[in-house]
């Protein structure tokens, strides 16, 4: 049973939108509708994203009830989007990066791949991870900047508050007023290398995680039109599966499956990669003292705190709404990405083959 979209009605196959290739979309509008449409989702999950970084930097378990309550009580709905100037102005540069290398290399190594002889869902699997390896490198160069000041900034009510007992005594507490004073203390204070702080663990972080992530996503989608196919269908003398009827989904049955697969692929991603976010996370944030003098942690003194915290344990804080976020921004982005791409295909090309 075929799981691509059909020449014809006969029938016998499920008839799901084509894939849209690299050379099949208009790049100028690709980008600039994916700048606008992406900012609205990096608005709406920024908020777990604020939650998720004070938790990695405290020095003990807080519950996301407790630290959200905390946020909203000494600090505002303020407190919820500290930094979001600042990485709203890094995303649109980063996503461009991240759309760019994303669909040259899934449409060079998926063609490379089918060339070679590998399965149709073997060579997806193969072209989505290389491609989600590649993405990840092209956006860390911007985003790991955006990310350093921005962290900075979100952990900076912090220690104005109660909770102030649960933070850890290493975080970086100079004052920002905003993203660009905080741009040019960091550059002042340890030149470039400061605003690039943790960019190999952010490669070692990202980079295994969206391959991963698009890996799982490509199979768990496959996997899931084919159990919706044998459910619908049934055998044949042969015992291939057939429908009684050609199947077309709609689109909400499209945006379903899409984000019951990204959903998947988060959980999976998450689960493998959260002590290198972690450790990823405390490295931009966290200094040390030394002779008077604060000085930036290296990985090894950043695992050997962890440990004394409170060991495997402790580089899994956060994980919940690491989850959360990475389940909500990969389920809108995955629908955002693939409405964006219909939206940006050439007029002289098909949406469905």
């Amino acid at each position: 049973m075929s799981l691509s979209a059909a020449e014809d009605d006969s029938g016998s196959e499920i008839h799901i939108p084509a894939d849209i290739d690299w050379h099949m979309l208009d790049k100028s509008k690709f980008f600039f509708l994916g700048a606008a449409l992406f900012s609205g989702v990096s608005a709406a999950l920024y908020p777990v994203v604020v939650l998720k970084t004070r938790q990695q930097v405290s020095s003990t378990q807080v519950s996301c009830f407790k630290m959200s309550f905390s946020i909203m009580r000494y600090e505002g709905l303020r407190g919820f989007y500290r930094g979001f100037g600042t990485s709203l102005m890094g995303t649109i540069p980063a996503r461009a990066l991240y759309m760019g290398a994303l669909e040259v290399t899934k449409s060079s190594v998926g063609t490379a791949t089918v060339s070679l002889g590998f399965a149709d869902t073997t060579a997806t699997a193969l072209a989505n991870a290389a491609a989600g390896l590649s993405s990840a490198m092209a956006a860390q160069l911007v985003w790991t900047p955006i990310d350093v000041v921005s962290q900075r900034l979100m952990v900076q009510g912090y220690n104005d508050s109660n909770s102030s007992k649960n933070v850890n005594p290493n975080v970086n507490f100079c004052r920002y007023r905003n993203g660009l004073d905080a741009f040019r203390k960091i550059l002042y204070a340890d030149g470039p290398k400061g605003l690039y702080r943790g960019f190999g663990i952010s490669i070692l972080t990202y980079a295994p995680s969206n391959a991963v992530w698009w890996a799982s996503y490509s199979v768990a989608h496959k996997l899931i039109w084919s159990g919706i196919g044998c459910s619908m269908g049934k055998k044949d003398e042969s015992g291939s599966i057939v429908m009684g009827s050609g199947f077309r989904p709609d689109s909400k049955a499209l945006v379903a499956v899409q984000g019951l697969s990204a959903a998947m692929a988060s959980g999976i991603s998450a689960l493998i990669t959260m002590p290198l976010d972690t450790i990823k996370t405390r490295l931009q944030v966290l200094d040390r003292e030394e002779n008077g003098v604060r000085k930036p942690l290296n990985v090894l003194q950043t695992v050997r705190n962890l440990v004394q915290e409170g060991g495997l344990a402790a580089c899994y804080r956060g994980l919940g709404p690491r989850w959360a976020s990475m389940a909500l921004s990969a389920t809108t982005m995955i629908t955002t990405y693939e409405f964006l791409k219909r939206l940006s295909t050439k007029s002289q090309e098909p949406l469905t083959s």
